[in-house]
């Protein structure tokens, strides 16, 4: 396909089993829609400069964009979309943008894999669609709500980058989720949205009845928020773009997110969040049937944020409706410089239960912080007490302590209120006294007191002179397991993420 050829007529005439290249260097203007075709195999569409690009498994980066042909939307629409009941589609070193420069108005989508007008039945949904190395983005003023929306079943988005997405007065998302069964597998990419950078949730009248996004691997991606966004500080652009989430799962089943890089998060102007980098917040709003249930959060690294995880058990919002989330894994992780934008009352919390939920597992994770290491805050207290819930091995700031809302910073009555029959034990909780806890568990006095083999250059393993080590279950070291992170996030090292 030479500049200047017309995409949408080859889509059209291509069957299953094709190729279409773009000319690299070339620009095609339009709003392009991928057709429902009957038979089977794939149609790729890449790059006529594909063996000059990085290879599989490696993330692309925008330095990599003259290697690419361009597909541009100049107005409000998606750049590219999916017909309903498109299937098996992989595009391969494509960037996907926008002339879109205002904040007049809003740009929906860059890419769009949803049956137009919205799938009311499984049979609309387009599926086996993959996004491989391409580079998506948005301007650096313009009004754009989600990068790609993957309303759809067996989507892929891998070795990506996706940029510049933001809007002033709403939720903008870097990938979004929410009338698609799935599987999605979101691995190896640079994900970088003012809003939520990755979502999966149900917000909107027209969805399939009983949908829940499930099976979902989300592996080995950077997820930041750019600091020109951050008013006050040297690099802010001048933009009030609304920030809100990392991540957050409103209606989500089977979710495995291990070893990714979670970065900067802070309170924004529109719709303001407590900060949190993380919200595993089952809500309803239009689809009762609404749960976040199985989730495993492991070997992840979560710094800069105003907060760490926020856990919602029940949606107060829409009392009655969804389900008790449930059976949340959160394990191996490190949290840096939590509190990094001390902008709200509760800025630098590590993790806020709210209204319940069952068995939540926090183990073995090795935390900074400004605040409380888990504060309980009840806005339906039906909702109470979470069952279940454990918090073993790991390396904590006591500061305030263990909060509640009706129950001060006494540790053990919040427990007893709470978190009835949690298992507390083997954590290293630092600048606690022993007789406020739980037995079992360690009170140094400070953070040199821990042990690390070398705290100042941020190498958290516990030294052999560690009074601490092996102290924690059947002979482990409480914290992380630095070995097992680092081979989490070998993908991200191969991608040059930015260290620190």
């Amino acid at each position: 396909m030479p500049a200047g050829g017309d995409f949408q007529a080859a889509l059209n005439a291509a069957p299953l089993n094709s190729v279409i290249v773009l000319q690299a260097g070339a620009t095609y203007s339009g709003n392009f829609t991928l057709p429902n075709k009957t038979g089977t195999g794939w149609i790729y569409i890449q790059s006529s400069a594909l063996s000059s690009l990085p290879a599989p498994g490696t993330r692309i980066s925008p330095a990599q964009a003259g290697l690419m042909p361009k597909i541009v939307s100049s107005n409000t629409n998606p750049a590219l979309r999916a017909a309903s009941a498109a299937h098996h589609y992989r595009l391969v070193g494509i960037e996907i943008t926008t002339t879109w420069t205002t904040r007049s108005a809003t740009l929906y989508a860059l890419i769009n894999l949803d049956s137009p007008g919205g799938s009311t039945s499984l049979s609309q949904v387009p599926s086996y669609i993959v996004i491989d190395r391409c580079y998506i983005h948005g301007t650096s003023t313009g009004n754009i709500r989600n990068g790609v929306v993957i309303d759809s079943a067996y989507t892929a988005v891998i070795d990506s980058s996706i940029a510049e997405i933001h809007e002033v007065n709403g939720e903008s998302h870097g990938i979004r989720g929410k009338n698609g069964p799935g599987p999605f597998k979101i691995v190896n990419n640079t994900i970088e949205a003012a809003g939520i950078n990755l979502m999966f949730t149900n917000h909107d009248a027209r969805v399939i009845q009983n949908l829940v996004p499930s099976d979902i691997e989300v592996r080995g991606n950077y997820l930041s928020k750019s600091l020109t966004w951050l008013p006050g500080t040297p690099a802010f652009a001048g933009i009030y773009w609304a920030v809100k989430n990392n991540l957050e799962l409103k209606n989500a089943a089977r979710v495995l997110i291990d070893g990714n890089l979670f970065e900067n998060t802070w309170v924004g102007v529109f719709e303001p969040q407590d900060g949190f980098c993380i919200a595993f917040t089952v809500r309803a709003v239009h689809a009762p049937w609404s749960v976040v249930t199985d989730v495993t959060f492991t070997h992840n690294i979560v710094r800069q944020c105003s907060a760490g995880i926020q856990f919602l058990g029940r949606d107060y919002n829409n009392r009655g409706q969804g389900g008790e989330q449930q059976r949340l894994l959160v394990q191996n992780n490190l949290f840096s410089d939590i509190g990094a934008y001390p902008m709200i009352h509760n800025a630098g919390q590590l993790f806020l239960v709210v209204d319940g939920g069952i068995d939540y597992i926090i183990d073995h994770n090795t935390a900074f912080h400004i605040e409380d290491p888990i504060y309980a805050q009840v806005h339906d207290p039906t909702a109470w007490p979470a069952r279940g819930f454990t918090f073993t091995n790991n390396i904590v700031v006591n500061n305030a302590g263990v909060c509640g809302d009706d129950t001060g910073c006494n540790a053990m009555l919040t427990l007893r209120t709470y978190f009835p029959n949690a298992v507390f034990e083997r954590n290293i909780i630092i600048g606690g006294t022993a007789r406020n806890y739980p037995p079992r568990n360690f009170f140094p006095a400070s953070l040199d007191a821990v042990g690390f083999v070398n705290r100042q250059q941020a190498n958290y393993r516990l030294a052999a002179s560690s009074r601490y080590k092996r102290a924690g279950t059947a002979g482990s070291d409480p914290g992380v397991d630095f070995e097992a992170l680092r081979a989490a996030l070998a993908a991200m090292a191969r991608a040059s993420f930015p260290p620190k």
